[in-house]
């Protein structure tokens, strides 16, 4: 079955929402820079409300390693995400299993994966404006590649319209979202998770 991660969560009522719905996991965003960026107190605090067997993800991007791992501890993450250039010596210094995430802009941007031993390879689409949460898609055709011999979670454009081909097309492991569940930035729209959810079950 391939697991879905609803990203960018900022309020608990959201969070609920996309667990009722069938979410696996949730992501929370620790970069300052986007506009889904949440504090380390707020999303503790929704996660000390969360049910059992959510898998929590915390978002980095080019954060010192002390930093995360005291949020990963504050929080209780079960998985950080690290969506900027950190190197595969920087992830060694990472207390909780890693999901790196590598912006894809042709076939040569999968050459340093390989490099990186961590629990996940997220691809996402390559933007020269943002670190991800564009709302942006990219050749399926690339992830496929990397899908064929690791494990893949695809981001990048995903909506309840076009999961089911991107499964189709990619069989990632798991897939993620943000932009394209939501009805303004930072706020899940219900109807649009629910949807995204059934459209990758469909699939699976």
């Amino acid at each position: 079955m391939v697991k879905v991660k609803i990203c960018g969560i900022t309020n608990l009522e959201d969070a609920l929402m996309a667990v009722e719905a069938g979410a696996d996991a949730l992501g929370f965003v620790f970069f300052k820079g986007s506009s889904r960026s949440v504090s380390p107190d707020n999303a503790a605090a929704i996660i000390r409300c969360l049910p059992p067997f959510v898998q929590t993800v915390g978002l980095f991007v080019n954060e010192e390693t002390a930093i995360v791992n005291a949020v990963a501890d504050q929080c209780r993450l079960d998985i950080v995400q690290l969506h900027g250039e950190e190197s595969s010596d920087y992830c060694q210094a990472i207390t909780r299993r890693i999901i790196k995430a590598f912006r894809v802009k042709d076939t040569s941007s999968l050459d340093i994966i390989a490099d990186y031993r961590v629990a996940g390879s997220l691809l996402d689409a390559w933007s020269p404006l943002a670190h991800g949460g564009t709302g942006t898609t990219f050749n399926w055709h690339i992830a496929a590649q990397a899908a064929a011999s690791r494990v893949i979670i695809l981001a990048g454009g995903l909506t309840a319209d076009n999961v089911a081909e991107a499964i189709k097309t990619v069989k990632p492991y798991a897939v993620d979202v943000s932009s394209g569940v939501e009805s303004a930035q930072g706020k899940k729209d219900a109807g649009l998770v629910s949807r995204f959810i059934r459209a990758t079950r469909s699939q699976s």
